[in-house]
């Protein structure tokens, strides 16, 4: 039998857990608040740290709320629902606020602009995985681990994509679809009304047009659809390949294989932070996508260069940049392979890469460039902070010939809420140029 601590929780931190101290030790447990005094089991243990199983809330805070999801710390999806959405916000400013101090050496002193979503209904993309029958049943896999959890409801779906995971549930139980399904990802449009779905099997049991046609009829609301085959890696289309999104008058067509911001709410106020800036000569749009950024930034700028390494949004961007009338020079390479060989210097640049972040080479280069305003989107505090560390001249990993380069000051810091109920944080941070040495504190 696991052994059980008892202890209060002193606070979150980023990655959904609540922090405590009990045997001598630092504990991590989840679903719990601050000043709550907790039993959880020891899952895990070394020298350092412990990492618990929530046994009992003993004594509960009075923020604590009834779940609004039946699988709530079962199925690992989300780690908040016991939080109110203010709440919420608010706890995760501070994290973010302590992980740029704790990793970047960066001691923000400045307001953190909240932009909230509403708490529910707001993914227009998820992705789940199919659970081995009899009957079959679509889930999300248990947190590290390659268990699947049935789920039979999922509030933060948009209507559409709830809709669409009923009909697909289905489907699933008469063995409609046939053959091995391993996961199906969905996604749908601006306005909530068609739907594009991958299906991964791990062979087609039948041809494919015929197993097309039955999640047809299944699903009416169903725009395009990629099967893949895994054991043979041959894909099958059926449908124009894409779904069209309209966010703030400019138009986006978005394939299979491209990426697209998932809170149908939040898209808007992201793009206008993100491109308010004064008509210029040349504007870098990094890790650029299908053009979400490139696209208002063509109507403000004389030039846009677009990069990404994914080819297959680089074809939606220069369809869409086409669609839109606007001139915008794609690039299909890696952002350091780009940067390495660029030399024009930028009025404004723009950045939005994956969780890893920029890394340190991108960022020594953007300062060789010395474009005088960034807006930088993250996805994670924690390799924000180390870039930031970086382009604001706190990295202890600082080349001697860098030194005398002019480094960046930290202008605006927006919080985008862009996954209510879950501890992700979305980062917006407006740097511009500033004397050499740090400059992060207004």
């Amino acid at each position: 039998m696991p052994e059980e601590l008892r202890f209060p929780v002193e606070k979150l931190v980023y990655g959904g857990d609540g922090l405590g101290h009990a045997a001598g030790q630092t504990v991590f447990v989840p679903y719990v608040l601050p000043g709550e005094e907790v039993r959880a089991a020891v899952m895990h243990k070394n020298k350092k740290l412990i990492r618990a199983r929530l046994v009992e809330v003993v004594s509960p805070a009075k923020e604590r709320v009834a779940p609004a999801c039946a699988h709530f710390q079962t199925c690992g999806g989300c780690h908040y629902q016991h939080i109110p959405p203010e709440e919420q916000l608010r706890w995760k400013t501070e994290i973010l606020r302590e992980t740029l101090s704790r990793i970047g050496g960066i001691e923000w002193k400045g307001p953190i602009q909240k932009h909230a979503s509403p708490p529910f209904g707001y993914r227009n993309r998820a992705q789940w995985a199919v659970k081995a029958g009899p009957p079959r049943a679509l889930g999300y896999f248990l947190p590290s681990s390659s268990a699947i959890c049935e789920i039979r409801e999922c509030p933060v779906l948009s209507p559409r994509l709830t809709e669409v995971f009923s009909q697909l549930r289905e489907l699933l139980a008469g063995d409609a679809i046939p053959g091995n399904v391993q996961e199906i990802e969905a996604f749908a449009d601006s306005l909530d009304e068609r739907v594009l779905l991958n299906i991964a099997f791990q062979k087609f049991a039948k041809p494919p047009a015929e197993i097309a046609a039955t999640i047809h009829g299944g699903v009416p609301s169903l725009e395009s659809l990629l099967l893949h085959s895994e054991a043979t890696k041959k894909f099958e289309l059926f449908g124009p390949g894409f779904l069209v999104h309209q966010v703030a008058g400019f138009s986006y067509r978005v394939s299979h294989l491209s990426f697209f911001q998932v809170n149908r709410f939040l898209a808007e106020e992201i793009l206008h932070e993100m491109t308010r800036e004064s008509a210029a000569a040349l504007a870098l749009d990094l890790y650029a996508g299908v053009g979400f950024f490139s696209l208002p930034l063509a109507s403000s700028f004389e030039r846009v260069v677009a990069v990404d390494a994914n080819l297959a949004a680089t074809r939606d961007l220069r369809a869409n940049a086409e669609r839109a009338g606007v001139n915008v020079a794609v690039h299909d390479e890696s952002a350091e392979t780009f940067l390495k060989k660029w030399r024009k210097r930028p009025d404004f640049v723009v950045l939005d890469p994956p969780r890893a972040g920029i890394g340190t080479e991108v960022a020594e280069l953007l300062l060789k460039l010395g474009a005088p305003q960034i807006a930088y989107l993250s996805c994670d505090p924690a390799t924000l902070a180390r870039d930031l560390a970086v382009l604001t001249g706190l990295s202890k990993a600082e080349a001697p010939h860098q030194e005398s380069v002019a480094r960046y000051e930290i202008a605006e810091v927006h919080l985008f809420d862009l996954f209510p109920q879950t501890y992700h944080i979305e980062t917006l941070v407006r740097l511009r140029h500033g004397p050499s040495g740090p400059g992060q504190t207004p």
